[in-house]
């Protein structure tokens, strides 16, 4: 049965370009699996973009004397294009200032204000003197309450990942302080509006406790946070959350809700929205009606994936679902899985713009290929614990796996198998228990990293089909047909032809992996179809400004996720090496930029 499956990877702040960090746990597992599903012949759907409201994006813009639009503009551009380098195979990626998306939120609000789930109250708020602002929450730094980590935002804590309130922080800092300065803080009462989570805690909660194949931390830490002090039947972990902001960048609150010119709709509120609103924008930009829709209704055949980091889990978990069942009144499919990500570091630290520890996507890729970073990403996934990258674990992974084990395994044989057979595939004679044995393993392979992608355990799958090319690489060392092509060439020709069909299957079963390599090895063993697409850059015209999106183009036809189809005597393309090797120098060349 075909499968409506649409997948979200989270949406990243444009207030600087992507580093390793953002797309190792949401963009390249994202990727990964939506390209296998296309391949699966599933109805697939996967958006997202840049998220370019809330203060991260207004505090870079103070910082730098611009306006929040231009730095949003500035890094959105530079995403689109780092995103499109790597092969992040969206079908849209977009931005949050667009009418289209300011339309949806707005109707996302204005649909919860009415039914009662917003409401509008004073409260406290931290207000800077010095500055004459009040601090919207990611304005103010401090320690943490909860975990006790020193430089917790006033919204969250990226330590713990429990939300907080800025009045919660212990030793509260304003940003708009300069180094070396302190401001002085009030508390002064503001009114804004309310989301009423309250009143989602026991559906949530319930909802929440059949999702079992769930990720072990990602389940416990929603029902826990759900749970609160409250008992099984009386859940009641959730409390009202303010989502507007003093600010005067972002989404307006809806007129017919009042006049509230000094304040907006807050990031946290709106970006979620953006896997609907994105949807939508798809279908209009590509004229294609309401197909969107077949996304967002509850039916047996529609499954939803949204892939984020750890810090983003209650925000996906709780409050979306929450949006989502008040705004669609149980017509709105919840998420079907959460496979939140751990952290990436970075030689044994966090990743920090400010402290310039960063390795940014649009720099490596300007010297390095896209496969081999979306190799040890893959293989280095974050999945259940923190992972490092590290500069000589990427030339390690990059010789000595890449190049050395499936890179010289395709070439090699594409190389000797062109050169002696006409440059056809040979024809095979009878096949031996060990020639059987291979194939088989190879065929199944396909099946085992198929239910590793869907599972979400990537690195389950990569691990298994590189076994299945140290084998073949044992196995083609063990039948030797350069020697053996000089006293039987049937039989030489008959273990090139193993080879060639376990190459076949592998390419499949690694190309949402490696989608630029795979595609290249589908052309060599001489397929004239394409397997990796293209991408299109579009500027799309609205009454009141433009914006950039990315959109992914699938083959028209698809090859499938399907075992080798290969014959005796068809013909191969030209043999090229699908991999670079990397000199040793790099790593010294590359760790000596960190921190500068």
């Amino acid at each position: 049965m075909t499968n409506k499956i649409s997948s979200y990877p989270a949406w990243p702040y444009v207030n600087g370009p992507l580093h390793l960090g953002h797309v190792a746990g949401t963009f390249v597992p994202n990727d990964i699996f939506v390209r296998y599903q296309r391949l699966r012949g599933n109805d697939v759907l996967s958006v997202t973009g840049s998220d370019t409201h809330g203060t991260p994006v207004t505090v870079t813009a103070e910082e730098e004397g611009r306006t929040p639009r231009e730095v949003a503009e500035e890094y959105h551009a530079l995403a689109v294009a780092s995103l499109k380098q790597l092969g992040i195979s969206l079908n849209l990626y977009t931005h949050t200032d667009t009418e289209n998306h300011y339309r949806i939120t707005q109707q996302f609000f204005l649909k919860l204000f009415r039914d009662g789930y917003i409401f509008q109250q004073s409260d406290p708020q931290l207000y800077d003197v010095d500055a004459a602002r009040f601090l919207p929450d990611r304005y103010v730094e401090g320690e943490c309450p909860i975990c006790h980590y020193p430089r917790a935002r006033g919204d969250q804590c990226e330590n713990c990942g429990n939300l907080l309130d800025p009045l919660q922080l212990i030793n509260p800092r304003s940003r708009f302080a300069k180094p070396g300065e302190t401001h002085k803080l009030e508390v002064r009462e503001t009114s804004h509006f309310y989301l009423d989570l309250p009143k989602f805690n026991k559906p949530l909660y319930e909802w929440a406790k059949q999702q079992t194949h769930w990720k072990p931390n990602v389940l416990s830490f929603t029902l826990n946070y759900l749970r609160g002090e409250g008992a099984d039947e009386n859940p009641t972990g959730l409390k009202p959350r303010a989502i507007t902001r003093d600010l005067e960048w972002g989404v307006p609150i809806p007129p017919e809700v009042g006049n509230y010119p000094d304040k907006r709709i807050y990031v946290w509120f709106d970006a979620v929205i953006g896997y609907y609103s994105a949807s939508v924008e798809w279908a209009q930009d590509f004229d294609l009606g309401d197909a969107w829709k077949k996304w967002w209704t509850v039916a047996p055949d529609v499954q939803s994936f949204q892939f984020i980091g750890k810090d983003n889990i209650v925000f996906h978990t709780v409050i979306w679902p929450a949006l989502l069942l008040g705004f669609g009144d149980g017509k709105l499919p919840l998420p079907s899985n959460v496979p939140a990500n751990e952290f990436l570091n970075l030689e044994g630290r966090k990743f920090s713009k400010s402290a310039h520890w960063a390795v940014w996507v649009h720099e490596f890729l300007a010297t390095y290929d896209a496969d081999p970073l979306r190799y040890l990403l893959a293989a280095n996934l974050p999945e259940y614990a923190d992972t490092d990258f590290k500069w000589s674990e990427f030339v390690r992974r990059n010789n000595d796996e890449l190049v050395a084990t499936w890179g010289n395994l395709a070439n090699r044989t594409l190389t000797f198998t062109y050169k002696n057979f006409d440059k056809r595939v040979p024809t095979p004679g009878a096949l031996n228990d060990d020639d059987r044995a291979l194939l088989e393993k190879s065929e199944r392979a396909l099946q085992v990293v198929g239910e590793a992608i869907h599972a979400c355990r990537f690195r389950d799958g990569l691990q298994h089909a590189f076994e299945i090319a140290r084998e073949a690489n044992a196995y083609l060392n063990q039948t030797e047909p350069w020697k053996t092509i000089k006293v039987d060439r049937e039989r030489a020709g008959t273990s090139l032809y193993v080879v060639l069909r376990v190459l076949d299957n592998l390419k499949t079963a690694l190309y949402p992996y490696l989608p630029f390599s795979s595609n290249e090895l589908h052309h060599q063993l001489g397929y004239t179809d394409d397997l990796a697409g293209t991408f299109e850059t579009r500027t799309i015209a609205e009454e009141t400004r433009d914006h950039l999106v990315l959109a992914y183009i699938p083959p028209k036809t698809n090859a499938g996720w399907k075992p080798s189809a290969l014959r005796g005597g068809e013909p191969l393309g030209e043999p090229k090496a699908l991999f670079k090797k990397l000199d040793e120098s790099v790593i010294e060349i590359e760790t000596s930029k960190l921190g500068k």
